[in-house]
């Protein structure tokens, strides 16, 4: 038996190919296929079989692609609703090749057409060892049940507990575990860093299920859900058709300073670390840098509907920060700077860096504002500080002054960075990024302020 676990960091997202006797299935892989293809022929495998374990809202699949380029099959479970041609699911269902059996569990929750993957070798027994959960249950968590247009919260979190204890949980404490998304995942928010566990774990770790009744867990669960970004919809939509091949995407286009000065109703999407952009940028560029989760950020506070110019460091990471784009959905990347900011001779705006310390030494005449979410505030924050979440921040602008300087913060200065240069794209002047963000605050031993909530 084969079987290998494929983790993109960028998304938290894991993918995984299992494979028997010259016979390979893919589940939920990414929307870039061509390392599926090399594992398989580099293990002289042929992948006959695609299966997703549910519509995925935060990433674009690449079923479809896969699907085209090896022939082989897609499942999915048969309340998706599938435009594309596939195997309808449903709970009982099997995959046979070479000495391993594949069971379907149909596992409503998350979404109504979840489904997990029971996996049986049989070199090793007769009863699975090992179980891909999608997104039902995570590493220290389970998947957010907000993600239904029909469906309240509080229904699919109830599916999701029986699920779970009807499912999941009988296949046996020694089972494996292997979920779709790790920590940092937006579809769960309490998940550890390891990429694999057993039912036996999850159940004595996962504060989930320590949940005793059905009526606590969905108390538990839809308790101060996390904002739901709005491009979750249109990737779920994207995947329920089935995307096209990323070779399909038109070439970027060089522009120059005279196109991109034109080109006034194009986002400025400037991927270089902060303290690039920090020391000089267009007017009205917002940076997000290439580091951490770009495409996450960049579907969140860009969405999928607008024409978008990049500014990149080299050639390298233009391609990377594309492909990393066309990964959530982002596909409308009309140009680049031909010659990166090098080559500009346009206007040039600064964000300046301040020290906690000068922070803390200067801050009766700043404006603190903090990105983090709310969880991360309750436990701890600048006394004095506004709340602002990176999500929301711009719907809160109003309620700034333009004549004080901003000091902006978040953890340790990635999302922070962010929010400055959405607060100076809306025309206030004095704005500052804080170095290190509260990590460095804290460290340094400067005095916080903890939320009533949290004590």
């Amino acid at each position: 038996m084969y079987f290998q676990q494929f983790y993109l960091a960028c998304l938290s997202h894991a993918s995984y190919m299992i494979g028997s006797e010259g016979v390979a299935c893919v589940v939920d892989p990414r929307r870039d296929v061509s390392l599926y293809l090399d594992e398989a022929a580099k293990e002289n495998l042929r992948i006959e079989h695609v299966i997703e374990t549910h519509l995925h809202a935060d990433f674009v699949s690449g079923h479809r692609e896969l699907a085209d380029r090896t022939g082989a099959k897609v499942y999915l479970g048969w309340r998706a609703g599938a435009k594309f041609p596939h195997v309808a699911v449903h709970d009982g269902d099997e995959i046979r090749f070479g000495r391993l059996i594949l069971r379907f569990l149909e596992t409503p929750g998350h979404t109504i057409e979840s489904v997990c993957v029971a996996i049986t070798d049989l070199d090793r027994g007769e009863k699975p060892f090992a179980v891909l959960t999608g997104d039902t249950l995570f590493i220290g968590d389970v998947g957010r049940p907000d993600l239904s247009p029909d469906l309240s919260p509080r229904e699919l979190a109830a599916m999701l507990f029986d699920s779970l204890h009807q499912k999941i949980l009988p296949l046996g404490d020694e089972v494996e575990v292997y979920p779709a998304h790790g920590a940092g995942s937006l579809c769960g928010k309490q998940m550890r860093p390891e990429r694999q566990s057993t039912i036996g774990k999850e159940r004595a770790m996962n504060y989930a299920l320590r949940a005793q009744t059905k009526e606590e867990f969905v108390r538990l669960l839809t308790a101060e859900l996390p904002d739901r970004p709005g491009y979750f919809a249109l990737d779920a939509e994207i995947n329920r058709s089935g995307a096209p091949a990323l070779t399909d995407l038109p070439p970027v286009a060089r522009l120059s300073c005279e196109q991109i000065l034109a080109s006034r109703n194009a986002i400025m999407l400037d991927t270089r670390p902060p303290q690039q952009f920090g020391a000089g940028h267009i007017p009205g560029a917002v940076n997000i840098p290439l580091a951490g989760q770009y495409a996450s950020m960049a579907a969140t506070l860009v969405g999928l509907d607008r024409d978008i110019i990049l500014i990149a460091e080299d050639e390298e990471r233009l391609e990377e920060s594309r492909v990393r784009l066309a990964r959530v959905g982002i596909e409308r990347v009309i140009g680049t700077l031909k010659g990166g900011m090098q080559a500009w001779r346009g206007p040039v705006v600064e964000i300046p860096q301040i020290t906690v310390s000068d922070l803390a030494r200067e801050r009766r005449d700043i404006q603190v504002v903090d990105v983090r979410r709310r969880a991360e505030w309750d436990e701890g924050h600048i006394e004095g500080a506004k709340l602002m979440p990176l999500g929301q921040l711009e719907s809160m602008l109003g309620e700034l002054r333009r004549d004080l300087p901003i000091a902006v913060h978040c953890k340790s200065g990635y999302r922070s960075a962010i929010g400055c240069s959405l607060i100076q794209r809306a025309g206030f002047e004095k704005v500052w990024n804080v170095i290190g963000g509260f990590d460095a605050w804290r460290a340094c031993g400067l005095p916080e302020a903890i939320a009533e909530t949290a004590i």
